[in-house]
């Protein structure tokens, strides 16, 4: 089976999914951007449940239910923030998606979105980043089958088109 992989620009939020992806900091307990619109949207059993996993290291990933988000589902995972591009910063991005990936499979998650990890207040730069999380997932596909689609949710027109044209050679 051919996994579909979509960019759409859209509110991570409202995406009918399996699974939506947290661009989460450090104590899983919300915070600003992708990180706090999914907290607000998903309602106070989110921070309740994540409070019980003990934060999460940079790169790696921990999963929850979806509460009142239309996705059953959702895996927070710590970017990096962005130091220059000389602190490891671009393995522990692609540790961040291959991580997400793995969880996702162990649970039978047919479908995933992710938003772009550490693009915003971490300061990745979006071309950068959006090429590691579109090499990262096709090459995870290319070993695991299993999955129907995958999004790219985009918020914002230059992320939008950053991803388009990295996916669209």
């Amino acid at each position: 089976m051919k996994t579909q992989i979509e960019v759409v620009q859209v509110d991570i939020t409202t995406l009918k999914v399996d699974v939506i992806v947290n661009a989460a900091n450090s104590s899983l307990l919300g915070g600003g951007g992708v990180d706090g619109a999914i907290h607000r949207a998903a309602g106070p059993e989110l921070v309740q449940e994540c409070r019980l996993l003990g934060g999460c290291e940079t790169g790696q990933a921990k999963i929850t239910k979806g509460y009142q988000l239309s996705a059953p589902y959702v895996i927070h995972t710590v970017g990096p923030v962005w130091r220059g591009g000389f602190n490891n910063e671009a393995m522990m991005l692609e540790s961040c998606y291959q991580n997400s990936l793995k969880l996702a499979l162990e649970n039978n998650v047919k479908s995933i979105a992710f938003p772009a990890i550490s693009c915003g207040i971490y300061g990745y730069p979006i071309d950068q980043a959006a090429a590691i999380a579109i090499q990262t997932v096709q090459s995870f596909l290319r070993q695991n089958d299993t999955f129907e689609k995958v999004i790219f949710a985009c918020f914002g027109e230059v992320v939008y088109q950053t991803y388009l044209k990295i996916l669209e050679p």
